[in-house]
């Protein structure tokens, strides 16, 4: 009972969606065509999922099925956060599935309204956000209040700025002419007394943001470097809410 469904609605501008004071009045996901600043958007409702405890009966299984599944035909993921209930266990799970799957992901903490606030309450609850979802981080994180109609739209802006961080492609002489320095400033560690060098990098063809790092003796690469070079693709490109995978191959 976060509020998917009255978002929703509220961009819509029509109840197309059922809303109730009931958790997981939603049980399948639904489909909403909506446009908005000349483009055109598709909004999948999806089944509410309950906490775990509250799991007991064949529905609430074949729920949580429908909103994997809609995970899987979404190109943006948007994890709606109950902020008076906090980031729960089910939250994070979803934010694993959705990076797992390589789609691009924001959060929209809604009904930010409820809650008593001070001057440290978005950053603490940011915090706090990001320390359940690591190690994906570059996630924006919106704060909604549907009745009093607060950043709703910026749900819609910023799920169109991540889409285009998800769909971008970069030259593979801007890539090199970015990363090569770096890796040069910043070379593999040697194994074994082997030296690895880095030779050249280019954008792979797939559907999410991935990048080939061809080398010497990729099979020495480990994982702390490969964070590095994405955390350096992230400096120099914008890929704000969207997972990059990095594979280091023979050269």
């Amino acid at each position: 009972n976060v509020g998917k469904s009255s978002i929703i609605n509220k961009l819509t501008g029509e109840h197309r969606v059922i809303v109730s004071d009931i958790a997981g009045t939603t049980r399948d996901a639904v489909d909403t065509n909506v446009t908005y600043n000349g483009r055109e958007y598709v909004l999948i409702d999806t089944a509410g999922v309950r906490r775990k405890n509250k799991i007991k009966e064949d529905l609430e299984h074949y729920m949580i099925v429908r909103t994997v599944s809609a995970v899987e035909r979404a190109d943006v993921v948007v994890l709606v956060i109950d902020a008076t209930e906090g980031v729960t266990d089910q939250d994070a799970k979803i934010a694993g599935i959705a990076h797992e799957r390589g789609k691009a992901i924001i959060i929209a903490v809604n009904k930010w309204d409820a809650i008593e606030k001070d001057t440290n309450t978005m950053k603490k609850f940011k915090e706090d956000i990001l320390n359940r979802i690591a190690p994906f981080t570059d996630v924006p994180i919106i704060f909604t209040s549907v009745i009093n109609k607060q950043r709703i739209f910026d749900v819609l802006k910023a799920a169109t700025e991540v889409y285009d961080n998800y769909s971008r492609k970069i030259p593979t002489s801007q890539l090199n002419e970015a990363m090569l320095p770096e890796i040069e400033n910043y070379p593999p560690p040697a194994w074994k007394g082997k030296y690895i060098k880095i030779k050249y990098i280019t954008q792979l063809p797939s559907q999410s943001p991935s990048f080939a790092f061809f080398c010497n003796l990729p099979q020495y690469i480990r994982e702390p470097y490969k964070r590095f070079l994405e955390n350096r693709l992230r400096e120099h490109f914008n890929f704000n809410g969207v997972p990059v995978q990095i594979f280091l191959r023979q050269k």
